[in-house]
């Protein structure tokens, strides 16, 4: 039986709240005398408020005198006791005896402070981040936190050295669950992989045994994507592996989001994924993936092909949703052009005729954009958008 996304979703939870226990870490709140400023300047401008009223339009009296421009206060920094001492005497060497103390300590945010300097103490040195893949191998939360969001943000991740010790943890079977999870996190942040490094990570995202882990692998390929796409357009590679997870995975939420991670970057696609996504979107055993296969589907450089997979799928397909999802990607897909096809859809099911009517109406008024089209259009299906489904 396929774990539903409720399971994976809590699993995913329970995974990235302990991985990025860091986060909590290095935020920012007021400050205890910021907040009884804040509250001494709210309190004194309701006071003035009160005394100040008088009926409208009413004019000032001569004993009122001229209230004072208001003054603007601003946020005051945050100050660590001995911190100017800690900066001096802070090094690589004595980084996690400072850590472990910041950590013991009262004041949570000194931990995110440390995990900025831990950015700049790797730098670009690739010796030091593979120090620190060690230290995050076996680390608990919130250590494990702190050292795998300073290494991401650091240069040196990029090197392949890094890289692959981060993927030898990740395929590390003896390795805790959260701490495999954690180094596929620390990847989403590189620029490529390579054949070698995609299909290592791919081979995690199938692996049924890691859970949510790899629905993290999945996203990791998606994220780079969008990277590589966005720096030299580069999306083939990785799309061509996010089909192969989507068509072979067992786990819903994966298959899922393999579909979802191109909605970031957008590429067109070609005729080749057509042919596949028609075949998921009509045989695949949940309803969210083929809908998600049918949002996909609508940004292509073959619209007429697109809009005969529509035209296939609607027949056989018994859910509302998911054929409300044909119903209005096709429109993404075609514009105006679909709309011989959706009279075909309205003729064949009653409930899509309202719809019609509304995208009619719509181009006959000039709007062209999709994305305009999609604001003037009246929900009239029981379609609930949950986080993660095509909208």
């Amino acid at each position: 039986m396929d774990r539903t996304s409720t399971k994976v979703g809590v699993l995913l939870g329970a995974v990235l709240l302990i991985i990025f226990g860091a986060a909590l870490l290095s935020g920012r709140s007021s400050s205890p005398r910021e907040e009884s400023s804040a509250s001494a300047s709210a309190t004194s401008a309701a006071s003035g408020a009160r005394s100040g009223a008088r009926p409208s339009g009413s004019a000032p009296t001569g004993s009122e005198e001229p209230r004072p421009p208001a003054k603007e206060l601003l946020p005051m920094p945050l100050c660590w006791k001995g911190l100017g001492e800690l900066d001096r005497t802070l090094s690589f060497d004595n980084f996690r005896q400072a850590l472990e103390a910041a950590v013991a300590g009262p004041d949570r945010y000194l931990a995110g402070y440390l995990q900025e300097r831990l950015t700049e103490l790797i730098g670009g040195d690739v010796n030091r981040a593979l120090q620190v893949v060690a230290w995050a191998e076996g680390a608990p939360a919130p250590y494990l936190g702190v050292y795998i969001e300073a290494l991401k943000a650091s240069d040196a991740v990029h090197n392949p050295k890094v890289v692959d010790a981060l993927l030898k943890i990740g395929e590390d079977k003896g390795a805790l669950l959260i701490n495999r999870g954690a180094v596929l996190d620390a990847l989403d942040t590189q620029k490529r992989l390579g054949p070698a490094q995609l299909q290592r990570v791919k081979a995690l995202a199938l692996d049924e045994s890691l859970d949510s882990t790899s629905w993290l692998a999945t996203r990791t390929i998606g994220r780079v994507m969008k990277e590589d796409f966005e720096r030299t357009g580069t999306f083939a590679p990785y799309w061509k592996e996010l089909m192969d997870l989507s068509e072979k995975s067992d786990d819903m939420a994966v298959r899922l989001l393999a579909l979802e991670m191109p909605s970031y970057s957008n590429p067109i696609l070609d005729g080749d994924s057509i042919d596949r996504l028609s075949k998921i979107m009509t045989t695949d055993r949940e309803r969210d993936v083929r809908e998600m296969a049918a949002f996909r589907l609508a940004v292509t450089e073959e619209p007429e092909k697109a809009l005969e997979a529509y035209r296939n799928a609607f027949p056989t397909e018994q859910d509302e949703c998911v054929r409300w999802a044909l119903f209005r990607f096709a429109v993404r897909a075609a514009g105006p052009n679909a709309l011989p096809l959706l009279r075909q859809f309205a003729a064949q099911d009653p409930r899509f005729a309202a719809d019609l009517q509304n995208f009619q109406r719509l181009y006959a008024e000039g709007t062209v954009d999709f994305a305009r089209i999609w604001l003037g259009v009246e929900e009239r299906h029981d379609c609930l958008m949950e986080e993660g489904a095509p909208h």
